[in-house]
């Protein structure tokens, strides 16, 4: 997972998102209405979703679009120009707490009242402006600007807790992700009834890194019955995602991951926020790192900032004793990271494109077979595309034009 100082994708140490099992239901209830948060008026209750604010951002010509797109994305699927919106929404946190968040939502200028829809989950980010929303040069405000040019809505959460959202970010929580991209969706469905157009109700979901498990779990939650009233799931398309994440995250207390001391200590605190995995700092980083750590990772550090203060390897931010727990989990750790080896563990009913890089450096090609392992044990169809000898970053921009063919043969099965 590359860390490229202000680029939106750090890279995918929380894909931590998934349910326990193919035959257990996740503790999400992103369909249960909640109270209205400090940044709402009135303190009325309010359904998640519930659009807070609106801001036109961008507004595009098909020409523009591609000149955006030049360089960094392949151009040549953009077709329309198009409008985008920031977007801030009432959603819940991983306590199931009423909060808001952000996202952007892209309409295409193509003059159709029945819009296809993408959910598209972006990678991880430690800086909350480094998000759609907020940073025009992104590559997720890039991606969005893509599918939305081939004449799909899209929404882009930005998840909790970045952007413009309240609170702080929890790292790969599985019922705050499922909330966040859910909410975000009713709250697309709001902005694009206002200006006359209507989503239709299958979702195409696609992420990349930490959005691939994400991918995966947000699908599971659309197939469910009880998740949303109106939106099914459409297809999935995960990209490089790391699926097995104890696997992963044992591999980066080994240091076989680049600056896998970064993002492990990102892991590190925000699992240590939610569910306690330390007493005190000392317990889990060497001196100095210990007096400093927690603080880098607030949301208003960019990447940048933090890489240039911590060491990259973990063994030289972390003390031994606590990599061991990470190489060996027991207790809580064990008990939350056992779902989150689980992404890809149930049967999806709509078609599912597993993309990855033979040549990711950051996560592992083994990850995506994983992936397509679990998906064949429970009856599903392995599809799994090998894109090519190219990095985490690279492995993104030659899945993206491959997505939308993707997307465009599922929709004829719909």
């Amino acid at each position: 997972m590359r860390i490229l100082a202000g680029a939106a994708v750090l890279g995918s140490v929380s894909a931590l998102v998934a349910p326990a099992s193919a035959s257990a239901s996740p503790s999400v209830s992103p369909s249960v209405p909640a109270s209205a948060s400090a940044a709402g008026s009135h303190g009325e209750r309010a359904q998640g979703g519930a659009v807070v604010s609106v801001e036109q951002v961008a507004d595009l010509t098909a020409e523009e679009v591609a000149g955006q797109l030049r360089g960094e994305i392949d151009s040549s699927p953009v077709r329309y120009g198009v409008t985008a919106y920031r977007v801030t929404y009432r959603t819940t946190d991983s306590t199931g707490a009423p909060t808001t968040a952000s996202q952007l939502v892209v309409l295409p200028r193509n003059g159709a009242r029945h819009l296809s829809t993408v959910s598209w989950l972006h990678g991880t980010t430690v800086h909350r402006k480094d998000v759609a929303s907020q940073n025009p040069k992104s590559t997720d405000r890039l991606t969005a600007l893509l599918f939305a040019s081939t004449g799909r809505a899209v929404s882009a959460p930005d998840y909790v807790g970045l952007g413009s959202g309240e609170g702080f970010h929890p790292y790969g929580d599985p019922r705050a992700t499922v909330a966040a991209s859910v909410d975000g969706l009713r709250a697309a469905r709001t902005i694009a009834h206002r200006k006359g157009r209507e989503l239709k109700r299958k979702v195409q979901v696609s992420g990349f890194s930490q959005g691939g498990p994400a991918t995966m779990l947000v699908g599971r939650a659309l197939q469910q019955e009880d998740a949303d009233r109106y939106f099914r799931l459409g297809a999935l398309a995960p990209v490089s995602g790391p699926y097995d994440l104890s696997a992963f995250e044992a591999a980066a207390a080994d240091d076989k991951i680049a600056k896998s001391g970064i993002y492990l200590a990102y892991f590190v605190t925000a699992w240590n926020r939610m569910y306690g995995l330390y007493a005190s700092p000392g317990d889990a980083f060497r001196s100095p790192y210990d007096k400093k750590v927690e603080g880098l990772f607030d949301g208003h550090h960019t990447t940048g900032q933090i890489v240039s203060a911590l060491p990259a390897a973990s063994k030289d931010l972390f003390t031994e004793d606590f990599l061991n727990k990470i190489r060996t989990p027991d207790g809580v750790l064990k008990d939350k990271l056992r779902p989150m080896d689980n992404t890809c563990n149930w049967r999806p009913n709509v078609p599912v494109q597993i993309f990855h890089g033979r040549g990711d450096k950051d996560v592992d090609f083994a990850h995506a077979t994983y992936c397509a392992d679990q998906l064949t044990t429970n009856g599903a169809a392995r599809r799994l595309t090998d894109v090519g000898n190219y990095d985490h970053s690279g492995s993104l921009r030659q899945a993206l034009p491959r997505i939308i063919r993707f997307f465009d043969e599922s929709a004829k099965t719909e």
